[in-house]
């Protein structure tokens, strides 16, 4: 017999008073001793690993898992979060701990859109496409928590809603923003999360959304996530959230008119230091008994659906034995091995060991931890960095010289003499070299999230797209030797290397690649391992981008820019060349879904892994019924679908392109569906000019009547 989990939530919440119900409601609850309630607190972090818990395995940061295009290998990588996750929470049981970071409701996935390359937190998001969003947020949250009889964890779908920067006005801005960028941008992810991966919780944003708080929103907590999406899970607030309603917004007087505001709205759980005035705005006859009592039901019944208050758990066995397995660890090398993504070769990659008898390795992020953890990280037992790396997979046959290059400063404006004075030293290991490895980028020290009391790094957002001025001066002084460059970029979004691509014979994006990052890049470099990552997010130029604090979707992202990219969302290269071939359009029954049938060849000589992508224009349908399609995607990724190759191998896909995709947004945010001729696009790469310029290959066409 099923389980009513609900029904037992509120058999115990019937037992408290009305003071012990609100106290219920802070992210750090307290215990009920005379109810066998222990303590629990609900904040806990699992972003691309178990965070801030001590030994975990670290996975590459989220953009990077973004690059891999495969919602299957990530739903794998969240089982093993949550795995780990729950085995931590019961070996701190044990021992009778129960603070922050040791509890089995993750605050993640950031589903965020990175709507603009400046964003610090950008980093933690799937890029800048709301398809790719939903699709590999939706695997994310099933892996977290699971197919058992309890939830192996609790995820929670963050920042709701329209929250992407910039960080230094978070706790105050208000972002404007249309009804139809509102269900056609910013949105979707979230909707997904809730009505096909039933995610347990939502997190309420900082901002403002069209003057709102986003954490007492009646908009967005009640006619959206309510009553249209149907959500039955909790609400918790970003933390400090709730105090800058009236500290920062200064849409109430004090905490007290904040905490009724925002309980009548839905937000269920603070995060932060509001709720304690519950219970007086409860005397104050400003929130009602019900008010109190349904939020904790909604929180208790979260509990119950993690088996906190039962005995026949299945996820209780897990221990200290599940954590930072070999198993683990190699699934962290496989998902740096296929987040990397190759923006250029001229050929010097893989690097032949037979001609290439010393390496250089250049740079400040080469030997550092830091640009494998990214932010909101776990620990691990061992990391490779990208030194580590390199020189493990040259072996003994190649010599490898070393210099950091520079330093790796949070503030750019430094004396000449401390960014500069390992210079000299690099150019000496150039001149001894046969290639340079310069391995540059950031960290979570200069881009990430505004200081709070979780974050140590308070970074916030990029100023500029550039490289820091230190590290251009290195690049600038070492392309003069003459010696081939191969430019590694470890960084959390997406740079302006125009200047550098010039004189780089290759580039690779590795992102913050987790624990086994420098080991996948050494077999990548050396061939063992072929790229295949693609860019999640447009590498733009520095100048191209709209105002950061406008909303509009105008000009930004791949969908609705006219700007010439530096390099384009989809975009990858790899060491072999595959060939798409017979694209074929087929309605799937009355369900309003379409087949994309088409051939893909690997016509190189190693294994490769690809993701085809699916693209869709409703331009020419709009136009021929006279109606304006200016304000439309150019195109959407619809679809897309990673497969294995062996060398020489041949396979036919049958790729589902779903009926949503048909659907066009009008300005009042409504979904309508428009008969007529809709062009799809299919291949390796997005169908824009600069894909074709840089791959010299064209996506495969086909037209599909709507009727």
């Amino acid at each position: 017999m099923k389980r009513d989990f609900k029904k037992e939530a509120r058999e115990l919440v019937g037992k408290m008073t009305v003071e012990e119900c609100a106290s219920q409601l802070l992210y750090n609850s307290p215990a009920i001793e005379r109810l066998g309630i222990p303590a629990y607190n609900y904040w806990n972090e699992g972003l691309h690993g178990t965070a801030r818990s001590g030994t975990a395995t670290v996975f590459p940061q989220a953009i990077g898992l973004a690059a891999m295009f495969d919602a299957e290998l990530l739903e794998k990588i969240a089982d093993v979060i949550a795995t780990e996750t729950r085995a931590k929470y019961n070996e701190a049981r044990k021992h009778g701990d129960r603070g922050i970071y040791k509890g089995i409701t993750l605050w993640s996935p950031n589903i965020n859109l990175f709507r603009d390359q400046r964003w610090g937190r950008g980093q933690e998001t799937y890029g800048e496409d709301p398809y790719l969003t939903s699709r590999l947020g939706v695997a994310f949250i099933k892996g977290l928590q699971g197919e058992g009889k309890y939830l192996k964890t609790a995820a929670c779908a963050k920042h709701f809603a329209v929250h992407s920067g910039p960080e230094a006005l978070r706790h105050s801005f208000d972002a404007k923003v249309s009804e139809k960028d509102l269900e056609e941008t910013y949105l979707p992810a979230f909707k997904a999360a809730v009505c096909e991966a039933g995610v347990e919780s939502v997190m309420g944003a900082y901002n403002r959304t069209n003057s709102e708080p986003c954490c007492a929103s009646n908009y967005l907590l009640k006619k959206k996530l309510r009553e249209e999406w149907g959500f039955d899970g909790h609400v918790v607030s970003d933390f400090g959230a709730l105090n800058d309603i009236h500290a920062n917004h200064h849409v109430t007087e004090n905490a007290e008119e904040t905490a009724a505001l925002a309980l009548k709205a839905g937000c269920n759980l603070n995060a932060g230091w509001v709720y304690p005035t519950l219970y007086k705005a409860y005397q104050d006859k400003k929130v009602s008994e019900e008010d109190i009592r349904e939020a904790a039901v909604r929180v208790f019944t979260t509990r119950f659906r993690l088996g906190m208050f039962a005995d026949d758990c299945e996820y209780d066995s897990l221990g200290l034995n599940d954590v930072d397995t070999d198993a683990n660890r190699h699934l962290a090398y496989e998902a740096a091995c296929r987040s990397a993504v190759m923006l250029k070769n001229d050929g010097i990659l893989p690097l032949d060991r037979s001609g290439i008898k010393t390496i250089g390795i250049i740079g400040p992020t080469a030997s550092s931890i830091e640009v494998l953890n990214g932010n909101y990280n776990g620990t691990a037992s061992r990391y490779v960095t990208d030194l580590d790396g390199i020189r493990a997979a040259a072996g003994s046959g190649v010599r490898i010289l070393y210099s950091e290059g520079c330093h790796l400063f949070k503030d750019k404006v430094q004396p000449l003499g401390e960014n500069d004075d390992r210079i000299s030293e690099a150019l000496s290991v150039a001149e001894h070299s046969d290639a340079v490895i310069l391995c540059l980028g950031l960290d979570s020290s200069i881009e990430g999230e505004e200081g709070d009391a979780g974050n140590a790094f308070a970074a916030g957002d990029k100023q500029s797209l550039y490289l820091m001025e230190s590290q251009r001066r290195l690049f600038n002084a070492l392309k003069e030797s003459g010696k081939p460059i191969v430019l590694i970029l470890n960084t959390g979004s997406a740079m302006d290397v125009s200047e550098e691509e010039k004189d780089c014979s290759a580039i690779l994006q590795c992102w913050y690649s987790g624990e086994c990052g420098g080991e996948a890049l050494g077999d990548i470099l050396f061939g063992k391992v072929s790229p295949s990552g693609k860019l999640p997010v447009t590498m733009s130029y520095e100048g191209d981008l709209p105002e950061f604090t406008d909303y509009s979707m105008k000009g930004r992202t791949y969908r609705y820019t006219d700007k010439k990219p530096l390099y384009p969302f989809g975009y990858g290269l790899s060491y072999n060349d595959t060939d798409c071939s017979g694209l074929e359009l087929h309605a799937i029954g009355e369900t309003g879904d379409v087949s994309a049938q088409l051939l893909i060849k690997n016509k190189g000589l190693g294994i490769q892994d690809e993701i085809v992508q699916i693209y869709i224009s409703n331009r020419e349908a709009l136009i021929s019924c006279g109606m304006n399609a200016d304000d439309q995607p150019f195109y959407s990724l619809c679809a897309f679908e990673h497969v294995k190759l062996d060398a020489g191998e041949e396979k036919r896909l049958c790729i589902t392109i779903p009926a949503a995709a048909f659907d066009t947004v009008t300005e009042k945010g409504e979904r309508i569906r428009i008969k007529g001729r809709y062009k799809i696009f299919a291949g390796t790469q997005q169908p824009d000019v600069r894909s074709v310029e840089l791959t010299g290959k064209k996506c495969l066409t086909a037209e599909y009547e709507l009727v």
